[in-house]
């Protein structure tokens, strides 16, 4: 072993090498064993590995003449297939000629004994590409790009230090991640720090370290997309290290301006994140005094007004898709032609409750369903039981039928019944017991294909005539019509669908036409409203009432959880993700206790939920969410009224 080596990977490299060597002899020994890997062995269809005949190609690692070397390569691209990084038919069409260059770079560097030595391509490895007379820069790139892989992931896989002080985070490897059933098992498994300037890097990973323990994975995957497209921006318009804590608002009005150009093909989203997860980075960074924070105050630099405004509601409301009445029927009635059938069960679960897929597949077979008594009924009813994790709910419960609720439980014995820790340690509902798959919930993905698959073999077609194209997150949008159709109060239905915000519930709560017409008739045959009568209502202000008659004509009055909001009528609600208690046109009364104090009692037990589950950031969370509504319910019982700007809400 070479000095270089020995001084970056100590004794461990023997340890982690037979580690790899474990690794590479599951499958019954065929990556191990094998020096020719084709497309065409039975291994690829045996893991379920997606690959196109047509390419019948082969990567032949015999060319590289040191084992170790041999069984690192081995080990890269067997992780990149068996992990659908990478399609196997990409990596045996386009990895054979790099893998050949690789090899003889290998041979041409005397003592090299493993490739985590190599550490950049500004030295030896390109001057070799160079001398191979490979100057067609795209080839060059691709060639490289195998090679950064390959070494990067080798590094890795030595390195003894902890997850969150590398450069590349995987949250498989990072204790208590909050992850969603489809993050398990999707792509969006990794956070890279490298695109992050070297001497800014520390910092970004110390901030996105504290965020991890707070919010879920894709948040801070999505944090640091947007945080290194900050840097990459300035470098590459001649910044230099040292550029951050000197930054004025001049720098950053520039890059508001590469901001709308970067994102110009990209919805409006885009362009609003990019400047409001950097002013929340860089407000954080200098509250928490990190040292290479910026001078000037975040208030100085990105103004409020600065902070672009995301899709409007039209835009979003028009995106909100309700499946059509035919369409919902016939699939109802198709429910038991679903093919795979492990899929049936996910079916009647997405419309009994009108949850996410995700929330779905997220149940654990040992707390997903309890069961309630009912005074009223005299028995016991059963509720479903899961973790919400876009909302951070520790466990939401909902009620169900009763043939929903043997269906669960049956599901749940026999998960019970087939489960190990090693085929399912994290005790899933829908679990996969077998494949390279093993260990986690079924795919949302590959239960939309088997809708759609049903939707292809019935014939169910839309208003058009066209097969109707079906997307999960439309049956939760349809369960909240089916649930405002039937008069039931909104924030029954923003509970059952474990909204953070009664904003959210009425994108979603739209009611019929149909619905919408007939609630319409039975009010209009009642004969309650007269043109000749002019009611008005006028509560004692004394008594801690609102006084409706003198409100500001141009204001909304709506009811809302907690009190009554007075929005002026054309101005939008900005309160999507906040609680309205934080906003200056909401008003609580006496009338209103009794809400603060079944909120305060629900919040006390979520609060002992995540304390058992550990969730401290939840805790944290909801901890300052009922003290809010502690000094407010003490506030409306002390004074009558809790209204910020009340007295500009009234005709003076």
């Amino acid at each position: 072993m070479s000095n270089a080596y020995a001084l970056l990977v100590p004794p461990v490299f023997n340890d982690k090498y037979s580690l790899m060597v474990e690794c590479l002899s599951q499958d019954n020994g065929y990556w191990f064993l094998n020096d020719i890997w084709d497309i065409r062995d039975s291994i690829f269809e045996k893991l379920n590995i997606a690959v196109n005949p047509q390419y019948s190609k082969k990567l032949d690692f015999s060319i590289f003449k040191n084992e170790k070397l041999k069984n690192e390569a081995k080990y890269y691209v067997s992780n990149l297939i068996k992990n659908e990084d990478v399609k196997a038919g990409t990596i045996l069409c386009y990895y054979k000629k790099p893998l050949e260059l690789l090899a003889r770079y290998a041979e041409s560097r005397k003592g090299l004994e493993s490739f985590a030595v190599v550490l950049a391509f500004d030295g030896q490895a390109e001057i070799f590409l160079r001398k191979t007379g490979i100057f067609e820069e795209k080839k060059r790139k691709r060639y490289q790009g195998v090679w950064d892989g390959l070494f990067s992931f080798i590094r890795d896989f030595y390195d003894n230090r902890d997850e969150t002080e590398k450069d590349v985070w995987y949250a498989a490897n990072i204790p208590g991640v909050k992850r969603s059933a489809a993050e398990i098992s999707g792509q969006n498994l990794r956070i890279s720090f490298t695109e992050v300037p070297v001497y800014y890097r520390e910092m970004v990973k110390r901030f996105i370290r504290r965020l991890i323990s707070k919010r879920s994975w894709s948040y801070c995957v999505g944090m640091s997309v947007y945080i290194k497209q900050f840097f990459k921006m300035f470098y590459e318009h001649g910044y230099t290290d040292g550029f951050f804590e000197k930054l004025t608002r001049g720098d950053i009005e520039k890059y508001f301006l590469w901001v709308i150009d970067y994102h110009k093909n990209h919805n409006a989203t885009y362009r609003s994140k990019s400047v409001s997860f950097v002013r929340y980075f860089i407000d954080y960074i200098q509250l928490a005094e990190y040292p290479l924070s910026p001078l000037k105050d975040v208030n100085r630099l990105i103004y409020d007004d600065d902070l672009l405004k995301r899709e409007r509601a039209a835009d979003t409301f028009g995106k909100v898709k309700y499946i059509p009445a035919p369409v919902i029927n016939q699939l109802d009635a198709s429910v038991n032609d679903i093919e795979p059938k492990e899929f049936i069960p996910v079916y009647i679960l997405l419309r009994e409750s009108g949850w996410r897929g995700t929330d779905i597949l997220n149940l654990r077979y040992d707390n997903c369903l309890d069961y309630q008594w009912h005074s009223g009924e005299g028995r016991y009813v059963g509720y479903l039981c899961g973790e919400i994790t876009k909302t951070g709910i520790p466990l939401l419960k909902i009620p169900i039928r009763d043939e929903a609720a043997l269906m669960v439980k049956e599901l749940a014995d026999t998960a019970a019944t087939m489960s190990t820790v090693q085929n399912n340690p994290e005790r899933y509902l829908f679990n996969v017991y077998k494949g390279k798959k093993t260990g986690s919930p079924l795919s949302k993905v590959k239960f939309t294909s088997a809708i759609k698959a049903l939707i292809e073999k019935k014939g169910i077609r839309d208003a058009a005539g066209m097969l109707y194209h079906f997307k999960t997150h439309s049956m939760r949008h349809t369960r909240a019509m089916e649930y405002a159709g039937q008069g039931m109060p909104i924030g029954i239905i923003q509970q059952l669908l474990g909204h953070c915000s009664l904003q959210m519930t009425l994108h979603y709560a739209k009611v019929s036409e149909n619905a919408l017409y007939e609630k319409w008739k039975e009010t209009e045959g009642l004969g309650l409203f007269h043109l000749d009568i002019a009611p008005s209502y006028k509560a004692d202000a004394g008594s801690g009432g609102i006084n409706y008659e003198k409100v500001r004509n141009n204001l909304d009055a709506v009811k809302v959880p907690f009190g009554t909001c007075f929005k002026p009528s054309k101005v939008s609600c900005k309160q999507q993700s906040k609680h309205c208690l934080e906003c200056s046109n909401f008003c609580s009364t006496k009338e209103d206790a009794a809400e603060y104090e079944t909120e305060i009692k629900r919040i006390t037990e979520l609060i002992k939920i995540s304390a058992d589950l550990g969730r401290s950031g939840w805790v944290e969370k909801n901890h300052e969410y009922l003290n809010e509504l502690k000094a407010i319910l003490k506030r409306i019982q002390t004074e009558g009224a809790v209204h910020k700007n009340g007295h500009l809400r009234e005709e003076q």
